[in-house]
């Protein structure tokens, strides 16, 4: 893994709103097990109010069904953690919202919470860009819940810069 996992979060966030800012791009976040944190990093830095335009937390089942419209089916037949959950988070906050690109997190923080094929520390993400592709990726990260979801938030950074300059 890159140095995004020790590189600090609001350096990580002023990259993501500037390449955002450079392209005239407005952005939201659709997190579950980070909580918020990633719209945290972002509007923690002064300024960013020209670029985010909202955070959708969507901690439960029925959150990511009413507020980003996840299909029931999906989250019955794949799993709240999964990279099809993540995309349709992804996508819902675009057409939630007056953003141009959002980026999804759903994952296992822990302690708890792991089955056998979705162990603790596993995050699926998604970007999305308004007429536009979606991007996934799939991590298993170490560390403790804590750990896990600083490095969910890092990455989710980098993948909002990535999602810009597409």
């Amino acid at each position: 893994m890159t140095d995004e996992w020790t590189e600090p979060l609001a350096d990580l966030a002023v990259r993501a709103l500037a390449e955002c800012r450079a392209r005239g791009l407005k952005a939201a976040t659709a997190e579950s097990c980070t909580g918020g944190l990633v719209v945290g990093a972002l509007t923690e830095i002064a300024g960013s109010s020209d670029v985010v335009d909202r955070g959708f937390v969507t901690y439960s089942n029925a959150a990511k069904m009413s507020m980003l419209g996840v299909p029931t089916a999906l989250l019955e037949t794949v799993g709240a953690v999964s990279a099809e959950v993540a995309r349709a988070m992804a996508e819902g906050a675009v057409a939630a919202s007056e953003a141009d690109v959002a980026v999804a997190i759903t994952g296992i923080a822990g302690p708890g919470g792991s089955t056998a094929t979705k162990p603790v520390g596993l995050v699926h993400f998604a970007t999305s860009r308004r007429g536009g592709s979606t991007v996934d990726e799939r991590h298993v990260l170490p560390g403790d819940r804590a750990a896990i979801r600083r490095r969910s938030v890092a990455i989710a950074l980098r993948m909002i810069r990535e999602a810009a300059a597409r």
